[in-house]
């Protein structure tokens, strides 16, 4: 099986799937990373960040063993501002090139626009009938954003559940790899948050760690 998953940023596919992605490699299935953004010095971020977030990226990708890196280099917080169009010719060139058949992306509500705008260019490249190859499709839980959702938006129910009681760890040290993301408690992504989100949901899936998702289509 081929998987990829579409990330406003990065760090994005740890939080929101990354004991799923360590589990779909273990069971011998491609793994590939689109990283929607990037930051830029014209945003603030020094020579010295921009570098050390390349090599974060770069240790990341080798601890999941991910088959290919996209990167499409857009402004961070400001692909709200792009024309949607462009946003989907580029997702669907990525979905063309690998060809994959699970994807997993953003929930629709999340708190960023960031978040927001993927989904709905993904969205536009999930038709089965141009891409009859993707067979699965989920909507991912990123903590610190999905659960600000505006509480007049649709809240993130989810349906399908993945056991990463063997992955938990090796989720929190590929966390680990970006410093800056990482904060203490009582922030989200505290590493003792993110392990008490997979605690809650791994106690509805009945093991010991799990990460949840909405399963928007399944072909079989």
């Amino acid at each position: 099986m081929k998987v990829i998953v579409i990330a406003p940023h990065a760090d994005d596919e740890t939080l929101g799937c990354g004991g799923t992605l360590l589990k779909h490699r273990e069971q011998g299935d491609e793994i590939y990373w689109v990283i929607i953004t990037t930051p830029t010095k014209e945003f603030g971020y020094s020579k010295e960040q921009l570098e050390k977030r390349g090599e974060e990226i770069k240790a990341v990708s080798q601890a999941y063993g991910f088959s290919e890196v996209v990167e499409f280099n857009l402004p961070v917080t400001k692909i709200d501002l792009l024309y949607t169009r462009d946003l989907v010719l580029k997702i669907r060139e990525a979905f063309e090139k690998i060809k994959p058949e699970i994807v997993y992306i953003p929930f629709s509500h999340d708190a960023h626009s960031d978040h927001r705008k993927t989904f709905s260019a993904a969205l536009n490249c999930i038709k089965t009938f141009r891409f009859p190859y993707i067979k699965k499709i989920f909507m991912m839980e990123i903590i610190s954003e999905t659960e600000f959702a505006a509480p007049n938006d649709a809240a993130f129910a989810p349906n399908y559940f993945v056991d990463i009681t063997n992955y938990i760890d090796k989720k929190t040290a590929i966390m680990k790899l970006y410093e800056s993301e990482v904060d203490k408690r009582p922030a989200p992504r505290s590493l003792e948050n993110i392990e008490a989100l997979a605690t809650f949901r791994g106690s509805t899936a009945n093991c010991q760690y799990a990460e949840s998702f909405m399963l928007l289509k399944e072909i079989w």
